[in-house]
């Protein structure tokens, strides 16, 4: 089939036909500078005239290059003026939920996730200003940005959010995915395991809460895992995937309460009787969450056969104290994460995202 413009239009994106139209014209401006080489017989018009086609080129490319990637945040991954920032995690719609206890609490407000590809977005972004060309201090701020964004990937990414990820508060680290939990269908991770992990995990958080933070009242916690006292019992869990996860690769699953335990002096924990989890699952392999769950638990004595009224003394201490560091980590590592985006923005501004910015192409010596 014959090449035609028609045909290039329609296979083509509207960027790169606007550099092709510009391309062609500087083309038949060349022809008309060797026409005129011929005529005058002179090689300085010739140098003139290639010096003046070739610059022409680059100058009409990167002009187009640099507007779309201003104009398209997704092929650059840069986050525009307008938008706010992902660490702003707190949503201000004015949606607000209540906690499915025995009590009427206050209502909370619901925050927005992080964004699950930042990592992978601030990575592309420093990419794109090592492929442009920066300076020597520059690529050693850009390394030492990588270096972090390699070291604290799990704080960032789940710290944020105000998950605890210090030792003893997981529940799974580095976990392996074994390749018996595949789907032999659809190749990937069953989705029946990902409750499993979640279950092993939180019995994991509470034991490491007796162990790593609570060892006056390890066997109290200890307890609450079996079945012949005051126990626990997930009631109901909702899982939302957010990528087909496959063998192999490793998980780390972190928890944390949803909502706030009510204050000793305030009636209503005289009646707190269950409470909910979120979890997150993060696939090592991809350095981004792989699943998450929200969990309802309830308190049940086994000896009496019915609910209990009220959460162990011990565990609401430990939960009201758990809350304030899940608020503590949110403010910490959000300020960490506005802070890497700044440093890349400014990187980016002072590499290619300047005026007079002109890409470094190399040397043909």
């Amino acid at each position: 089939m014959p090449i035609t413009w028609d045909l290039i239009c329609r296979q083509r994106p509207e960027a790169d036909l606007r550099v092709a139209a510009a391309t062609s014209r500087l083309r038949m401006k060349a022809k008309e500078d060797k026409s005129l080489e011929k005529k005058v017989g002179s090689n300085n018009v010739s140098w003139v005239g290639s010096k003046a086609y070739s610059d022409g080129i680059m100058m009409t490319s990167r002009v187009l290059w640099r507007q779309q990637l201003l104009s398209n945040p997704h092929v650059s991954g840069r986050i525009p003026s307008n938008c706010r920032s992902i660490n702003r995690s707190v949503a201000t719609s004015g949606r607000h939920v209540e906690h499915p206890s025995s009590y009427h609490t206050q209502t909370t407000p619901v925050p927005h996730e992080f964004n699950s590809r930042w990592l992978s977005t601030i990575k592309g972004r420093l990419g794109q200003c090592f492929t442009f060309g920066m300076k020597s201090h520059q690529v050693d701020e850009a390394g030492e940005i990588l270096r972090e964004l390699a070291r604290d990937w799990r704080e960032l990414t789940a710290g944020s959010e105000g998950f605890l990820t210090g030792k003893g508060r997981e529940g799974l680290f580095r976990h392996n995915v074994a390749w018996g939990e595949m789907d032999v269908m659809v190749r990937h991770v069953n989705n029946v395991s990902y409750v499993r992990y979640a279950e092993t995990a939180r019995v994991n958080w509470m034991k490491n809460i007796g162990i790593h933070v609570d060892p006056a009242n390890k066997k109290a916690w200890s307890d609450l895992l079996g079945s012949t006292g005051i126990g626990l019992i997930l009631k109901s869990i909702k899982i939302d995937y957010k990528f087909p996860m496959t063998f192999p690769d490793k998980i780390s699953v972190y928890h944390k309460l949803s909502h706030t335990p009510p204050a000793l002096s305030s009636p209503a924990s005289s009646s707190y009787s269950s409470f909910q989890l979120d979890v997150l699952i993060l696939s090592e392999a991809h350095q981004r969450p792989a699943a998450r769950c929200h969990e309802d638990i309830v308190t049940y004595d086994y000896r009496q056969g019915r609910k209990v009224n009220m959460l162990p003394s011990f565990m609401m201490d430990q939960f009201r104290e758990m809350w304030e560091l899940q608020e503590e980590s949110r403010r910490v590592w959000g300020s960490r994460v506005k802070e890497i985006e700044e440093r890349v923005e400014d990187l980016e501004k002072s590499s290619w995202d300047r005026p007079d910015a002109v890409e470094d192409m190399g040397s043909s010596g």
